[in-house]
């Protein structure tokens, strides 16, 4: 199974009946190979318009599942609305996703041998390629996440000066230090060269509110422009993963305005998009 094609043994069955698929008409979309910093080639899922260029740049970060048919598709969204959006697979070294049946064994065999270090250095080769490929403006840089990527997003956005803007989709903001992963988003709140938006569901079990109510207090007493630009949204009643079509965590209404509100984010925060809709 290609990248960007099918989903994740480990989320089966597909809830086919809410799956959203984007058409290709009118883009330019497919995977193509990233060149990392230390000589690897990564493959990736990118589209944009097929006319036109300097588009506003989008990376789009996987769930857990890795880069999987959801993935690609809000990567075409993206680009049908205007943007160039690449989604690198950042789990290339440790394994496919794909392959693995149980989500206690992804977690254990892939997902928690990620270090976040890696993903950093990744993202950045993922945005030299956006820019070698002489479609993409990323001076015009942000990042969108969900779940496992949702944290990567507030990570990023401390970590890149050149990022304008991020969108956080239900990504966990506190946890335990490891040597892989060192910090997280509530540790660097501080650090944020770019304003981020946090999209959360109020009844998501894996996130508790409180957990996210303390990033809020923290993003407020940093004092940062980017910091205090910041803002999180959190949808009552909704759980984790509100935004997977693919799945019976799928909630139309509040995926529908949170797309709204991170195309806004990005269109009022220095990731403009050039085409139309």
């Amino acid at each position: 199974m290609g990248l960007g094609v099918g989903f994740s043994l480990a989320v089966q069955p597909v809830q086919a009946q809410t799956m959203i698929t984007t058409p290709t008409d009118g883009l330019t979309a497919g995977v193509v190979k990233v060149k990392t910093s230390d000589g690897k080639e990564m493959s990736a899922y990118r589209a944009y318009p097929a006319t036109g260029q300097g588009f506003g740049t989008v990376l789009v970060v996987q769930e857990i599942f890795g880069v999987h048919q959801h993935i690609a598709d809000m990567c075409r969204r993206f680009a049908k609305a205007g943007w160039y959006a690449i989604a690198p697979d950042l789990y290339f070294r440790q394994g496919d996703a794909t392959k693995v049946s149980d989500i206690q064994a992804l977690m254990k065999d892939i997902v928690s041998k990620v270090p976040d270090a890696q993903v950093m250095g990744d993202l950045d080769s993922t945005v030299a390629f956006a820019k070698g490929e002489g479609k993409a403006d990323t001076t015009k840089l942000g990042i969108t996440g969900f779940c496992w990527g949702g944290r990567i997003v507030w990570l990023y956005a401390a970590h890149n000066p050149g990022l304008k803007a991020g969108v956080a989709w239900y990504g966990r903001v506190v946890g335990q230090a490891s040597e892989l992963l060192p910090k997280h988003p509530i540790d660097v709140v501080k650090d944020l060269k770019a304003p981020v938006l946090g999209l959360y569901g109020g009844v998501d079990s894996g996130i508790p509110n409180d957990t996210v109510d303390q990033m809020r207090a923290a993003l407020k007493a940093a004092g940062t422009p980017a910091a205090t630009k910041s803002t999180i949204h959190t949808y009552p009643d909704t759980p984790h993963g509100f935004n997977a079509d693919y799945r019976p965590s799928y909630r139309k209404e509040q995926a529908e305005d949170g797309w709204k509100r991170a195309t806004a984010w990005f269109n009022e925060n220095g990731v403009p998009a050039t085409g139309k809709s």
